[in-house]
């Protein structure tokens, strides 16, 4: 039996407000926010800041991509990846490492179940994305 490949629909603008909380929840959602916005600054040397795409997984997942016209080189020190992507890989990488940071930081104060889902969910995706090799040396 075959399953469904996971799918991604970007946000539409008038659902944004509804974005973050739904996905990292009421009470981590600025932290959630931030951490994305913080690990794009570590891993993108290019990275100034922008506009960021929202999307939804049809598993449940989520992630965040800048809304760069150009490829986004990508350099994690701990395993001496350093390649360029598409935005929408780097959103991919980046929304995974922010995920994990959000989870082993609050581990011990919220119940983070739901973004451990989450952060499999997005997983998941990554496996299936045209990048996949790319993402995944990038995360490994």
């Amino acid at each position: 039996m075959l399953e469904n490949p996971v799918s991604s629909s970007l946000v539409a603008d008038s659902n944004r407000l509804n974005f973050l909380p739904t996905y990292f929840g009421g009470e981590l959602m600025l932290i959630g926010e931030m951490l994305v916005y913080q690990t794009a600054d570590e891993l993108c040397p290019d990275y100034k800041g922008g506009y960021w795409l929202f999307h939804e997984l049809s598993n449940g997942g989520f992630y965040m991509a800048p809304a760069f016209d150009a490829p986004v080189r990508i350099s994690v020190a701990g395993n001496y990846f350093d390649d360029v992507m598409s935005p929408d890989a780097a959103g991919v990488v980046i929304s995974l490492f922010a995920i994990n940071k959000l989870i082993s930081a609050m581990c011990w104060q919220h119940d983070v179940d739901a973004l451990i889902d989450r952060y499999h969910f997005l997983r998941a995706f990554a496996s299936e994305h045209a990048e996949a090799a790319l993402i995944f040396a990038a995360i490994d």
